[in-house]
C-alpha cells in the first residue's frame, strides 16, 4: 500500500485554516489512515485505527480534534493517554504546531518533573492534556479541583500496550473522572482483538475499525538483516558491524535497542570508551536527562542513541538510517515497533538484529512469522571481530566497574522506596523484607540458571538438528561452524589485570603530556630571556 493517497486534506472535511496549516508543515497529501479516520471522527464516531509506524497516526486524530475544538473552545476538551514520557512530549508538540493558528493550549502530565508545577499547569485550564496514566491518576485522586465534565475526546495512543492489562488500575481511576458521553479513539501500529473487549473503556457497538491491509507488517522500504554471533562475542560483533556501517555512511543516525536499563547504561559507556560517541535513554534517567539525550540525537549533535523499549514506540525521529537490536525483544510484537524507528514516511532504512546461534533461532522464527518476511544476513569479517575481541571485553568490564561508582544500584534502591511510600507501606520494613527475599531469590536464581543452562544446551542440539535449520540455507554453514559450539570466556583475574594495565598506561600518558607542556614553557621562558 502506498504511503500517500491521491486525495487532499480539504477532501476529508477539514476547514481551510487546518488545510493551510498542513501545507505549512509540508503535508501535501493525507495518508490512508488519515483518509479513513478523519471523516469518521468529524462525524462523531468512535474509532479504532491501526497502521504501520510512520504512517501519520498522530495527525489522524489531532487534526479533527483541533477542528472540533475551534468550533467549541473549552478547557479540558481532549485527553490523550500514552505509555512513555517521550511520546507524550512528541504528541504535545504536534498538537501545538498544528493548533498554532488558534493558540491551542496543551499540557503534558508525565511525572519526572515537579508535581506542583504540573498541578499549576492543569489549573490553567488547557484545551488538550497529554498524559501518562500513573501520574494523571495521582493528580486526580490527590486533588478534587480538576473537572473533565466538558471532555469531548479520549485518545488512547499505542492502545495495544495501554490496554494489555499493565495500566488497568490507573486507567480505571482516570475513567471514574471522565464523562460517559465522549468520543473514544484508539490508535496503534498493531491491532489486537482485546481492544474491542477492553474492561476499562467502553467500546461503542458502531465503532469504526480500520486496519491497514498488508501481507507484510513492516514497511517495504525497510531492509531487514540478521547477524549471527556466539554466546561470548555479541558486543564485539556489534562494534564491528557499527564500524563497517559507519565506514560507508559516516553521518548516519543509528538507534541501538537492548532489553534492560543496566545493560543500556553499560553498553553506552562501553561504546563511548571505544570511540562511538552516543547518548542513552532508559527509565532510570531523570526527566531532564531523557529530554537532553533525545534532543541531542534529534538535532544530530550525537549520531548514536542506545535505548530500552521506552524509545521503541511512536517516536518520530527524522532520518534514522539504522536500527540495531543488540538483544532481541522479549515479545515479537516489539520488534515491529523497534524497527519502525527507521524507514519512516517512505524513506529507506536498515534494521540489523544480532542473533546468538542457535539460541535465538526460535525467537527469530516467531518474529519472521509475525512480519511475514525472511531476514537476510548482514556479514562482518570474523578476523576483524577476533582482533578487537579483547578490547571490547575490557571496555565492557571497565564500564561495569564504573557503573557501580555512579550509584546505579542506589538509584534502583530509591525507586523501590518511593514506590513503597506511594503504596502506603513502611519503606524500612519493606526494605528489610526485600533483603531477606533477595537472599532466597539469589539461591533460587542460581539453581534455576543451572537447570536452564542444561535445558538450553539440549535445546540447542535439537535446534541445530531440526528441519528448520537443516533445510534453511541461511544457517547450514553456521550449524557446522565450530565457533558457535565454543563457550569462550575470559577469567575475571585476567580482565582485572588488563583493566589495571590500561589505567597505568593512561596515567603514564597524562604524566608524559604534562611533562611535554612543562618543557614547552621552559623553552618559551629561555627564548624570552635570550631576547
Amino acid at each position: 500500500m502506498s504511503l500517500w493517497t491521491d486525495k487532499k486534506f480539504s477532501d476529508l472535511g477539514l476547514t481551510y485554516w487546518i488545510t493551510r496549516q498542513t501545507e505549512k508543515l509540508g503535508l501535501r497529501r493525507p495518508t490512508p489512515i488519515q483518509v479513513e479516520c478523519i471523516p469518521r471522527i468529524l462525524q462523531g464516531q468512535d474509532c479504532i485505527g491501526a497502521a504501520k509506524t510512520g504512517s501519520g497516526k498522530t495527525f489522524a486524530f489531532a487534526l479533527p480534534i483541533l477542528q472540533k475544538l475551534s468550533e467549541e473552545p473549552t478547557a479540558n476538551f481532549a485527553l490523550v493517554l500514552t505509555p512513555t514520557h517521550e511520546l507524550a512530549h512528541q504528541i504535545a508538540e504536534q498538537f501545538i504546531v498544528a493548533g498554532q493558528p488558534m493558540n491551542a493550549r496543551v499540557c503534558v502530565v508525565t511525572g519526572g518533573t515537579d508535581y506542583l508545577i504540573e498541578s499549576q499547569q492543569l489549573e490553567k485550564r488547557p484545551h488538550i492534556i497529554v498524559a501518562m496514566p500513573g501520574r494523571l491518576a495521582d493528580h486526580l485522586t490527590g486533588c478534587n479541583t480538576y473537572s473533565f465534565a466538558a471532555l469531548q475526546f479520549l485518545v488512547v495512543d499505542e492502545a495495544d500496550r495501554m490496554l494489555c492489562g499493565s495500566f488497568d488500575e490507573d486507567l480505571t481511576v482516570i475513567n471514574r473522572f471522565l464523562p460517559a458521553k465522549r468520543q473514544n479513539l484508539f490508535f496503534s501500529a498493531t491491532l489486537k482483538d482485546f481492544l474491542k473487549t477492553s474492561i476499562v473503556f467502553p467500546i461503542a457497538d458502531d465503532v469504526f475499525e480500520w486496519s491497514e491491509k498488508s501481507p507484510v507488517a513492516t514497511v517495504e522500504t525497510l531492509d531487514q538483516r540478521y547477524l549471527l554471533c556466539a554466546d561470548y562475542d555479541r558486543d564485539t560483533v556489534m562494534v564491528e558491524a557499527l564500524r563497517k556501517y559507519k565506514e560507508d555512511q559516516e553521518d548516519a543516525s543509528i538507534m541501538i535497542f537492548t532489553n534492560s536499563k543496566k545493560d543500556c547504561q553499560i553498553l553506552s559507556m562501553s561504546l563511548n570508551s571505544f570511540g562511538f560517541s552516543n547518548v542513552c535513554l532508559h527509565g532510570f534517567l531523570r526527566q531532564r536527562e531523557r529530554v537532553a539525550a533525545l534532543n541531542k540525537f534529534k538535532s544530530k549533535h550525537v549520531r548514536i542513541m542506545i535505548a530500552t523499549d521506552v524509545a521503541s514506540r511512536g517516536l518520530d525521529i527524522h532520518d534514522v538510517q539504522l536500527v540495531v537490536n543488540h538483544r532481541l525483544p522479549k515479545k515479537p510484537i516489539e520488534y515491529i515497533h523497534r524497527v519502525g524507528r527507521t524507514a519512516r514516511a517512505g524513506r529507506a532504512g536498515m534494521a540489523i538484529s544480532i542473533l546468538r546461534f542457535p539460541r535465538d533461532l526460535e525467537a527469530l522464527g516467531e518474529i519472521e512469522a509475525l512480519i511475514n518476511t525472511k531476514l537476510t544476513e548482514y556479514s562482518v569479517d570474523d578476523r576483524l571481530v577476533q582482533r578487537i575481541f579483547m578490547q571490547v571485553k575490557v571496555a565492557r568490564a571497565e564500564a561495569e566497574i564504573n557503573l557501580d561508582n555512579k550509584d546505579f544500584d542506589e538509584r534502583k534502591h530509591k525507586y523501590r522506596r518511593l514506590r513503597w511510600i506511594q503504596e502506603g507501606l513502611d519503606p524500612d520494613e519493606m526494605e528489610a523484607k526485600w533483603k531477606e527475599d533477595m537472599k532466597a531469590r539469589e539461591q533460587e536464581r542460581r539453581e534455576r540458571l543451572r537447570q536452564e543452562n542444561e535445558e538450553r544446551r539440549k535445546r540447542d542440539k535439537q535446534t541445530i538438528a531440526s528441519p528448520a535449520v537443516v533445510n534453511d540455507a541461511r544457517f547450514q554453514a553456521a550449524a557446522s561452524d565450530k565457533k558457535f559450539k565454543k563457550r569462550k570466556f575470559i577469567p575475571t583475574e585476567k580482565l582485572n589485570e588488563l583493566i589495571e594495565q590500561r589505567k597505568t598506561e593512561a596515567k603514564a600518558g597524562k604524566k608524559a603530556r604534562a611533562r611535554g607542556k612543562d618543557d614547552k614553557k621552559i623553552v618559551k621562558k629561555k627564548a624570552k630571556m635570550a631576547q
